[in-house]
């Protein structure tokens, strides 16, 4: 039977301590019970060693006794406050021989989670005691000899609390690397979705809006002339059908692009070369444009496609916001660059008339600025004296 991740996680978080799962005021996990249980039984033991030890009358054994389990008790709270606890144990076990143990678990828990302040109270504390408690509690071996022996267990326990808390820091070190890492990764995947979503609209609006305003044209002219003869509406009502079948063909290509993923699926790019049949295809609509390309055809690729973005974007502007006007469209190599300027002309300042057509909302302009942005140019937009209206890009 497979075990779910979900649960091989959870199991896996119960084997470490809770400090590192979910900081310092976390709940005890699994493995801080059984090693708060496995301490509370060595400290015990211990100090039932070092009370043996000792020669008491009864109260005086009574009272070591109780300081000691008193001191045992205290352990479970040593998370929280390492130095309080680790100075209160180190103080009783000066006076109190069963509060050994604790004593020493308590200074290394301190070692271990204290703050460096904390740090070097406790150690004060622990080596005095060192060499207080041969004098309070003498044993048969001699001062000096009790001292010793007191300052080496003191420098392990130090030593190896001060190993654990290193391994502690970098546990946490990679754990909050591994958190960046993860929130790095959660931006630039938010990111990529942010440019695919640009992408996509940004292909729609290329692909779909030049084909929308013609068939929007074609529309209004069947019902801004219903009168007209049957062979103009014959005539009408076929472009109309043919621009809604480029429409969904292409709506049917751009969408199974963007679904599959697949660039090697992707349909041939317009360039330089497709401007002429663009000029065509928006007199044959009716427009009025007068075209002047003076460019070499062979540009690169990337710079043909955004000159013919550029001119599609300004002959589709013009059929929404200027019917009738008279459109200008210009290519010309400048020096080392391309200059392509898309001019709406409208006599007197005023448009002429013409059937309704599709609303735009702006953002064919902002998908060119990012096209010429990207391919290092300059792109300029807005009304000029005259109310002509110019639509300009300068390619390298």
């Amino acid at each position: 039977m497979t075990i779910p991740d979900a649960e091989v996680a959870r199991r896996q978080r119960s084997l470490l301590p809770g400090g590192l799962v979910a900081g310092a005021d976390a709940r005890r996990s699994a493995r801080d019970w059984s090693i708060d249980v496995l301490v509370t039984v060595v400290a015990a033991l211990i100090g039932v060693l070092l009370i043996a030890t000792q020669h008491y009358d009864d109260a005086r054994w009574m009272f070591d006794a109780a300081l000691g389990v008193a001191t045992i008790v205290a352990l479970w709270w040593r998370r929280r406050r390492p130095a309080a606890i680790g100075v209160a144990a180190t103080l009783a076990s000066i006076v109190s021989a069963s509060a050994g143990g604790a004593a020493l678990v308590a200074l290394f828990s301190a070692t271990l989670r204290a703050s460096r302040t904390g740090l070097i109270v406790v150690w004060a504390v622990a080596i005095a005691a060192a060499f207080a408690y041969p004098l309070v509690l003498p044993g048969d071996d001699g001062y000096l000899l009790e001292t010793s022996i007191g300052l080496l267990i003191t420098v392990v326990v130090i030593g190896w609390g001060l190993f654990a808390r290193a391994r502690r820091q970098l546990v946490l070190s990679l754990r909050e690397r591994a958190a960046r890492l993860e929130a790095e990764q959660r931006l630039h995947v938010e990111q990529a979705r942010e440019a695919e979503r640009r992408r996509i609209a940004r292909e729609m609006h290329d692909v779909l809006a030049h084909r929308v305003s013609l068939l929007s044209l074609h529309a209004g002219a069947l019902e801004f002339r219903p009168d007209a003869p049957p062979e103009e509406i014959a005539e009408a009502a076929g472009v109309v059908r043919t621009s809604a079948h480029s429409v969904l063909q292409e709506l049917r290509e751009v969408i199974g692009l963007l679904r599959d993923g697949d660039e090697s699926m992707e349909r041939p790019q317009p360039t330089l070369a497709d401007i002429p049949g663009l000029v065509e295809e928006s007199r044959a609509a009716g427009m009025k444009v007068d075209a002047a390309i003076d460019a070499d055809a062979d540009v690169a690729a990337a710079t043909g496609r955004t000159a013919y973005r550029i001119v599609q974007e300004g002959l589709t502007n013009a059929r929404k916001h200027a019917p009738g006007a008279a459109v200008t469209v210009r290519v010309t190599a400048r020096g080392d660059g391309l200059l392509v300027e898309v001019v709406s002309r409208r006599a007197g300042g005023v448009a002429a008339g013409g059937p309704p057509t599709t609303p735009g909302t702006g953002s064919g302009l902002i998908g060119l600025a990012e096209r010429v942005a990207l391919a290092g140019g300059e792109f300029e937009h807005g009304p000029r004296l005259g109310g002509d209206h110019v639509l300009r890009a300068t390619l390298p």
